[in-house]
This record gives structure tokens, C-alpha cells and sequence, in this order.
């Protein structure tokens, strides 16, 4: 499952579990899912902020001269 999937998935869990119109198996089944995506979900972010880099001016020649975002 992609991001945006995941995303999506935890916004629906967290809509259906503020209804609270669920038994207590079925919270307890959606909340598991719930962190399960959300660890994913934090993963793929904190991987993504390693690879992104801060431009900081293009050179005489039009090299990008960038440094790794802190």
C-alpha cells in the first residue's frame, strides 16, 4: 500500500472510531491497524526528510550546489 493509501486508510479508521458507534473488539482491531499505518507512515517520512536536500544557488556553470536538509 502506498502513502496516500495509508494516509487515507488511518483518516477513515480515525472517522469511524470518533463516531464511536463501535463495539470494543472492533476499536480494538481498528487501533492496532490504526499505529500499524502510522509507524509505517512515519517511517516513510523521516526516510524522505534524509533524501531531501536544501538548494542553496545554482553556480556559474548551473550546478545545483545543495546541502542535506537538517
Amino acid at each position: 500500500m502506498d502513502f496516500e493509501k495509508k494516509l487515507a486508510r488511518l483518516e477513515e479508521i480515525v472517522t469511524k472510531m470518533e463516531g464511536g458507534s463501535l463495539s470494543l473488539e472492533d476499536s480494538l482491531k481498528l487501533f492496532e491497524e490504526g499505529v500499524k499505518h502510522s509507524r509505517e507512515l512515519q517511517k516513510t517520512l523521516a526516510d524522505a526528510e534524509e533524501k531531501v536536500k536544501v538548494l542553496l544557488k545554482v553556480d556559474a556553470d548551473g550546478t545545483a550546489v545543495t546541502k542535506d536538509f537538517e
